[in-house]
C-alpha cells in the first residue's frame, strides 16, 4: 500500500519552518518545549489571524506551505489527526460557561473547539469541498490518517491527498499532564534529555502535513512503504519481525531505525529489548529531545525520515549510536504511553 510524499512542512519547537534541516539546534531548559511560530501574514490573511487559536493557525500555515512547495493548489482529499484537539478554545468556552453563568456566550470559542476545526478551516480557506476528516484516536491519531489517506489513493480515489497532525499544549493540559507523571518535575535541558534516568518526559506540541500522491515523480522526497498500528503489543520484537517480513525485508536491510525514545525510564525500557537483540548492528536515531512528547509526535519523525532520504543525510543531533552513509530504508517506532505502538517504513526512490 505504498504511496509517495511529494513535500511536507513542519512547525515544531525547532527551525524546521523554513528551508533549512536542523541547521541550527534550539536548546531549551526546563520541562516544556513551545513551537516557534513563523510570520503567519505570509500565509493567513491578518484578519483572520486575530480569530484564530494557537493549534489552527499552525496546522493552517504549515498545511498551506505543504501545498505551496508541491506546486498543488487543491489537494484532492484533506485528512487529519489529533488527540487532544483545539484546546485553548475549548477551556476558553469551558471557562466562560463557568464565570459567565452559561449565559450570553460568545459562540466563536465553541465553534473553534472541536477536534475537527483544523481540517475544516483548511478547506475552507482553499474552497476544497473533497474528502475531509480528522481522526481523533489518541496515540495514533497521525497514523490513522495516513492510513485513510494512503488507501484513498490506492483505491484510485484522488490523485494526492494532504494529511496532517497538529497538537497544541496549553498551561492547564501541561499542569494535568505533569499531576498524572508525564512530563519531568524538574527543569532540564533538551539536549541532556537521555542522559539522565528519572520519571517523565517533555512536553512538546506541533503541526506537520505531507502531500501524498499516488504515483512517484523527480520531485518527490520518499517513499511511504508501508505502515501498521497495534496496541497494547506485548512481544514487540515478534511484531517488528513480522511487519519487515510482510515487506519482503530483512533486518539487516534497515539502514537506521528512529525510536520514540522519550527520557522517561519506563518508556525507553520499550525500545531498549529491540534496539540490544534486532538492532544490535543497525544504526538508531531519535528525535523527541528536539519536538517534546506529545501525542501526534510520530509526525516530527515522519518529516525526519523523508528529509534524510531526500537529502542523503542524517543530522548528527539524533543520532544515539552507529553511522549511517546513504540510506535507503528507515524504520520508524513509536508508541505513545506504551499502548498505542506504531511501524513506519520510509524509503528512498529507486
Amino acid at each position: 500500500m505504498k504511496v509517495y510524499i511529494r513535500s511536507t512542512a513542519c512547525i515544531s519547537p525547532q527551525k524546521t519552518f523554513d528551508d533549512g534541516f536542523l541547521d541550527e539546534i534550539v536548546e531549551y531548559t526546563g520541562t516544556r518545549l513551545a513551537a516557534i511560530e513563523p510570520d503567519y501574514k505570509e500565509f493567513i490573511d491578518p484578519k483572520q489571524i486575530r480569530r484564530m487559536s494557537h493549534v489552527i493557525k499552525m496546522g493552517v500555515a504549515a498545511s498551506k506551505k505543504c501545498l505551496q512547495d508541491a506546486g498543488v493548489e487543491m489537494p484532492g482529499a484533506i485528512v487529519t489527526g489529533t488527540a487532544f484537539g483545539c484546546l485553548e478554545d475549548t477551556i476558553t468556552f469551558l471557562t466562560r460557561l463557568v464565570e459567565q453563568q452559561e449565559d450570553l456566550l460568545p459562540p466563536t470559542a465553541f465553534i473553534q473547539s472541536t477536534h475537527n476545526t483544523v481540517a475544516a478551516q483548511i478547506a475552507l480557506m482553499l474552497q476544497c469541498h473533497n474528502y475531509n476528516l480528522t481522526y481523533v484516536h489518541k496515540g495514533i491519531s497521525f497514523e490513522s490518517a495516513l492510513t485513510d489517506g494512503m488507501m484513498l489513493l490506492n483505491e484510485g480515489e484522488t490523485n494526492n491527498v494532504l494529511v496532517g497532525a497538529t497538537e497544541e499544549m496549553v498551561d492547564t493540559s501541561f499542569k494535568v499532564l505533569t499531576r498524572l507523571g508525564l512530563y519531568k518535575r524538574h527543569p532540564i535541558s533538551n539536549l541532556d534529555l537521555f542522559k539522565e534516568r528519572s520519571k517523565g518526559t517533555i512536553g512538546g506540541e506541533g503541526a506537520a502535513f505531507f502531500l501524498l500522491q499516488a504515483n512517484s515523480s523527480r520531485e518527490s522526497m520518499a517513499e511511504l512503504t508501508s505502515l501498521k498500528t497495534l496496541y497494547k503489543q506485548g512481544n514487540i520484537e515478534a511484531a517488528i519481525v513480522e511487519f519487515l517480513t510482510s515487506n519482503s525485508l530483512g533486518i539487516d536491510q534497515i539502514d537506521l531505525v528512529i525510536t520514540g525514545r522519550n527520557g522517561d525510564i519506563g518508556n525507553n525500557e520499550i525500545y531498549d529489548t529491540p534496539g540490544k537483540s534486532l538492532f544490535k548492528n543497525t544504526a538508531i536515531a531519535n528525535y523527541k529531545h528536539l519536538c517534546g512528547e506529545y501525542p501526534v509526535s510520530s509526525s516530527f519523525a515522519l518529516w525526519l525520515a523523508a528529509n534524510i532520504l531526500k537529502q542523503q543525510a542524517v543530522p548528527q543531533v539524533v543520532m544515539e549510536k552507529g553511522m549511517v552513509v546513504s540510506p535507503k530504508k528507515i524504520l520508524i517506532y513509536n508508541h505513545y504511553l506504551q499502548k498505542y505502538h506504531s511501524l513506519m517504513l520510509v524509503s528512498a526512490l529507486s
